[in-house]
């Protein structure tokens, strides 16, 4: 993706940077650069913590872990450690007020039971949206109080340290970002790639068993999975809508539904008339197809989205009429091309947000 790579640094610099620089080798050793980011956050940690001998300084490297040791990309380590940092900033509050009262009252069974009740509230709101943040204030709470009877020293220090790992980690999430546009990118021009394979495959008559068809079409079902996984993320980052990632989320789960109708659709092999109109009369809505699709997984991958511009002139209409057998798969092959061109669209209009 040379596009994608700074154009003012000398071409001696840019080719040494290139593998940091580069979406696509950073996407495809995603997990080697988050590694290596939260080690380096961990050695960090350690290092403010014990040059500062700030007490407790063990809870600033527990938050680095919680907060981006399993969050590879940028958006999810954002909206954890804001979540991290309104759910310890309620259980701290809740934690020394609770040390103040044990303090005042000197009655622990009373502690106790304000705490269980505490506990029981944010477990109700752990079942819901804000979820993690109900949970990390009770957790926050705990910590800090113990059972009530922590000093309040202690547990002032035990909530500075938890912000400072958020800090680190939010730092490090700077460092090398791993977008989830990224993976959402790469994983869409997979699937869009896969989908021109399969129809070149039906449309070019390449007969295959049905479990090699049915291994296919789980892998086009697995990378729509994966990709509804990471919209909430992408959304962040690149500022695009819910509803225009799910519009293109819909187009790519409607264009593998006509593939698969289009697979139990296709002509016995026997019928010679319905195997040659397909030869010959769909030719060009087939190449259109194929060439759609080919071209936005290419525009997704390199960061072409003059890839994603119409073709000047539409395919012709066949001219003769399918044969009878052959109007179902006449049909949906015209709603696949539809389809197709609607999600090429989809991309072009949103270009410039993913395009990072």
């Amino acid at each position: 993706m040379t596009a994608s790579l700074p154009t003012r640094l000398p071409p001696l610099l840019r080719h040494a940077l290139r593998p940091l620089l580069d979406p696509y080798r950073r996407y495809r050793h995603a997990k080697l650069i988050h590694a290596a980011r939260v080690a380096l956050a961990i050695l960090v940690s350690i290092g403010l913590s014990t040059g500062l001998r700030v007490p407790h300084g063990e809870w600033s490297t527990i938050t680095v872990l919680i907060v981006v040791g399993g969050l590879q990309h940028h958006g999810n380590i954002r909206k954890k450690a804001a979540e991290r940092a309104l759910g310890t900033s309620i259980g701290a509050l809740a934690g020394l007020g609770l040390i103040l009262l044990y303090s005042a009252a000197h009655a622990p069974i009373a502690i106790y039971l304000l705490m269980a009740l505490a506990c029981g509230i944010c477990a109700y709101h752990a079942i819901g949206k804000a979820g993690y943040i109900a949970l990390l204030s009770a957790i926050t709470m705990v910590i800090v109080a113990g059972h009530g009877d922590n000093e309040i020293v202690d547990g002032l220090w035990r909530a500075v340290n938890v912000l400072i790992g958020i800090a680190i980690a939010l730092a490090f999430s700077f460092a090398l970002p791993l977008y989830a546009t990224y993976s959402w990118r790469y994983k869409l021009a997979d699937a869009l790639r896969a989908c021109a394979a399969v129809h070149a495959r039906l449309a070019g008559d390449r007969h295959v068993s049905d479990d090699a068809h049915l291994k296919e079409m789980a892998a086009l079902s697995a990378l729509l999975v994966q990709l509804r996984s990471l919209m909430p993320s992408v959304s962040k980052e690149c500022e695009t809508s819910m509803t225009q990632l799910e519009a293109i989320q819909r187009s790519l789960r409607l264009c593998i539904g006509y593939l698969e109708i289009l697979s139990s659709a296709v002509p016995a092999r026997d019928d010679v008339a319905a195997r040659e109109y397909m030869r010959v009369e769909m030719k060009a809505v087939n190449r259109r197809i194929r060439d759609t699709l080919v071209g936005a997984s290419r525009a997704l991958k390199f960061g072409k989205p003059s890839r994603l511009a119409p073709r000047r002139r539409p395919a012709d209409p066949p001219h003769d009429a399918p044969p009878p057998q052959l109007s179902g798969y006449v049909s949906i092959t015209a709603k696949l091309a539809g389809e197709v061109d609607q999600l090429r669209e989809k991309l072009l209009d949103t270009a410039q947000s993913w395009n990072i």
